[in-house]
């Protein structure tokens, strides 16, 4: 059976890095975690699970998980965010492929999302298959974006049933946080690609968004919480253009 590596990458997320971490203790041939030197316990709680914590500074996910990758030892990667955590369902599922041997060189992972209380089914977040998790290491690779990076694979890519669980958010405030980040990020993302602001933007952008999750993906089906969730990712769309205003206007092209 092939050898596999799980990786973990983190940044102050000490609520989460426990939980996380032994999700995934004692399975798979060997564990690190990538650490953009964070301030508060992360990098303690990782090291009761593995003497092979690295720090890294950050530059953008993309390269942070492809500096990742490049640590471990093993032909085959399994890549665990810390708001993550592993199933036993999703364990039986890759050792079973492993050992009768992948078809294809990359595995989507379908994730159960869980915010204010419950489990969000639809918004377009389960199964919410972001991008692949489980790749053989030699053929895969992310491209080095900021954030909401992608990725290449020389060979198929293929789909598993089993999912992870995530807690992104544990409450609104931590949402916004969380998200203020993140707009930054994809903001200077699209200034860097050269994406022109335009006014309307920062309503039609915004306003869609939301009728995407709640109306065309069922939000309204998840109550509550499928509304606010609408609404906040409304909320983040429009920090976007705001924020790539901002740079655009401080580099005088607005």
């Amino acid at each position: 059976m092939s050898k596999l590596s799980v990786c973990v990458i983190a940044y102050n997320d000490e609520p989460n890095m426990r939980a996380c971490l032994e999700s995934v203790a004692g399975w798979g041939d060997e564990l690190i975690v990538v650490d953009s030197h964070s301030t508060d316990r992360t990098a303690v709680i990782s090291r009761e699970f593995t003497d092979k914590v690295y720090q890294l500074d950050f530059h953008g996910f993309g390269r942070l998980r492809n500096e990742a990758v490049a640590r471990t030892t093993h032909d085959w990667v399994f890549s665990l965010d810390s708001d993550e955590r592993m199933t036993p369902e999703l364990r039986e599922e890759i050792q079973q492929l492993l050992e009768r041997g992948p078809e294809a060189d990359a595995y989507f992972v379908p994730r159960k999302n869980y915010f204010l209380g419950r489990w969000i089914k639809h918004c377009g977040w389960y199964p919410d298959y972001r991008q692949p998790q489980l790749f053989r290491k030699g053929r895969f690779r992310y491209r080095e974006e900021l954030v909401h990076e992608s990725f290449d694979c020389d060979g198929p890519v293929g789909h598993l049933t089993s999912p992870a669980l995530q807690y992104p958010f544990r409450d609104i405030n931590h949402y916004i946080s969380k998200q203020d980040r993140y707009s930054k990020l994809m903001a200077k993302r699209m200034a860097e690609q050269g994406r022109q602001f335009t006014s309307h933007q920062l309503i039609t952008h915004p306003l869609g968004a939301f009728a995407k999750m709640y109306v065309q993906r069922a939000g309204f089906l998840d109550g509550v919480p499928g509304l606010i969730l609408s609404g906040l990712y409304g909320y983040y769309t429009c920090m976007k253009y705001a924020k790539l205003w901002e740079i655009s206007k401080d580099k005088g092209s607005v």
